[in-house]
């Protein structure tokens, strides 16, 4: 495996959408340090990531994978972090959070029109693999808790978190997906993964129908998932999800079922 620091980061002002509807600007120093992963087959993803604060080696971390929407795509190694990908990887790392919840948080970036998912297929897609080596890697390198792994993403990142989750199941300790969705068959390996899944009603770019065809494969098995769809919300609701009041708690409160 292969590391590169690309960058340090900056100051610049985020802005962040509350549940509420409004948006509060505020000056966050930016502590998502860039990098380049590459893999041993030489193939390259750029990804952000945040340590924790006063990071401990001798204490055990979780980390968060975040999976950006098509408008994170790219190689500049920033827009998977900022704009409306900003909420799914900022709300983990407030002071407030932190410390209450001291955790990793790693954004890695597709390029292009790649995608995370690959529903045609029992294997991951070349950017899939690619996250869950980078994974592996920062285990290694980090004191990460393997039993708290988590996976999030919104859009093409959701579809991207219900795919890896169905093929790497025994790799995460829950998942939260926004405004995507997978393929029902799939649901079984699911079946015991934690998931909160959310949607909007009004959803023109991903059908709600796509959510609700997952979370019905789940229940029908007895899955462990929750599923919030707010009907008056369209694509992005990332707005709202990332801002309820208990996602925070409930994400830290799973841990991986041991094998």
């Amino acid at each position: 495996m292969i590391w590169r620091n690309a960058a340090i980061g900056i100051s610049y002002y985020l802005l962040f959408s509350h549940s509420f509807g409004y948006l509060v600007a505020q000056e966050v120093q930016q502590d998502f340090v860039a990098h380049i992963f590459t893999n041993s087959s030489g193939i390259d993803m750029p990804y952000r990531l945040f340590i924790p604060k006063d990071y401990d080696t001798a204490a055990s971390y979780p980390i968060i994978m975040y999976l950006h929407g098509g408008g994170g795509a790219g190689v500049d190694n920033i827009k998977q972090i900022i704009g409306g990908n900003t909420n799914g990887t900022h709300v983990w790392v407030t002071p407030e959070n932190q410390t209450k919840y001291p955790t990793f948080v790693v954004a890695p970036q597709l390029s292009g029109s790649n995608r995370w998912h690959e529903p045609d297929s029992l294997r991951l897609s070349q950017y899939a693999q690619l996250a869950t080596d980078l994974l592996e890697a920062l285990q290694q390198e980090f004191s990460i808790d393997p039993d708290r792994v988590y996976i999030t993403g919104q859009s093409r990142g959701g579809f991207g978190t219900w795919d890896i989750a169905s093929k790497r199941p025994g790799l995460f300790a829950a998942a939260v997906p926004l405004c995507g969705g997978g393929i029902p068959s799939a649901a079984k390996a699911l079946r015991d993964l934690p998931i909160w899944a959310f949607h909007g009603a009004r959803d023109s770019a991903v059908p709600v129908e796509r959510s609700r065809e997952m979370v019905a494969a789940l229940r029908q098995l007895g899955g462990n998932v929750k599923y919030t769809e707010y009907p008056e919300v369209g694509h992005a609701v990332w707005e709202k999800a990332y801002f309820e009041p208990e996602v925070i708690n409930w994400l830290f409160a799973q841990r991986r079922k041991k094998q």
